[in-house]
């Protein structure tokens, strides 16, 4: 009975994050098209991520009549600060790379983030070496590349960008199941991770998204030469895309909380499986 429990539990898990991560991956490249500043939009993202989490974290607290959780600088900077780094390079490679190549082709490319979460998982001695789990991972990445290997136009930027993506995945993953397991630490609840990492995760992103989109911004009758309208309309598309993102962080880390990173590998597995019919049916 417990067995069964457990299974649902993951399975709603799972299906909590395929949802979010489908929607946020074609909404994303959608937003794209009209606005090509993929890091200045992460940052955006990162921004509201972090002032929900705080309005979520002073709700609970007023209603729960209990302090936030309170983490020290030394526990911030051991346990924190490598997930938010991983954090916002894989964010920001994944966004950058959908100017450059299609949802087709980082599906196929992405789908080796699969080898590399399993793999820096031993190495952190997070999950055992077996010859067949490598196997059936090795099979599962192969199927999802050559599905989507004649549907795709290739363009080396988007790929590199993606490929170094999907290596950051593995530690990101790694590195965040081993925090969030840690049971001293109490990050238990999604929004307090978020919390914590959003601050990281911009500061890291900040240069980049000068460097990459500052000039590009600086020029662009879209930003500056917009009506009110205009500004209105696209400042609520970028905060519905922040929303989905925020939901998205919520169930990544509810997710690896409550199985692994190698669950969530797999449900990912899942997700691409579903992004590359998806892709192929447009």
């Amino acid at each position: 009975m417990n067995f069964l429990f457990q299974g649902l539990k993951t399975l709603g898990l799972v299906i909590f994050y395929a949802v979010f991560s489908i929607s946020l991956t074609f909404y994303n490249k959608w937003i794209l098209t009209g606005y090509p500043f993929p890091l200045a939009i992460t940052m955006v993202h990162l921004i509201i991520k972090f002032l929900l989490a705080w309005v979520v974290r002073k709700i609970t607290g007023c209603c729960c009549k209990e302090p936030p959780l309170t983490l020290s600088w030394s526990d911030y900077l051991r346990h924190i600060v490598p997930v938010a780094l991983f954090s916002a390079l894989d964010i920001g490679l994944s966004n950058w790379s959908l100017v450059f190549i299609t949802v087709s082709l980082y599906t196929m490319s992405k789908s080796t983030a699969l080898i590399f979460i399993l793999f820096f998982a031993i190495v952190f001695k997070l999950e055992k070496p077996r010859f067949v789990q490598i196997g059936v991972v090795v099979l599962i990445v192969a199927g999802l590349f050559m599905f989507t290997f004649k549907s795709t136009s290739f363009a080396l930027e988007g790929f590199i960008l993606v490929l170094s993506a999907s290596v950051i995945t593995g530690l990101r993953w790694s590195t965040a199941q081993l925090t969030l397991q840690k049971e001293e630490l109490g990050l238990w609840n999604p929004v307090d991770t978020m919390f914590y990492l959003q601050p990281v995760m911009i500061l890291t992103l900040l240069p980049l998204a000068v460097f990459i989109d500052g000039v590009n911004i600086g020029t662009s009758a879209v930003v500056f030469r917009a009506s009110f309208s205009t500004f209105t309309v696209t400042s609520l598309l970028i905060g519905a895309a922040a929303l989905l993102a925020f939901m998205l962080g919520f169930s990544e880390y509810l997710l690896v909380y409550h199985t692994s990173s190698l669950t969530l590998s797999v449900a990912g597995v899942m997700k691409v499986s579903l992004l590359a019919v998806a892709a192929r049916a447009t």
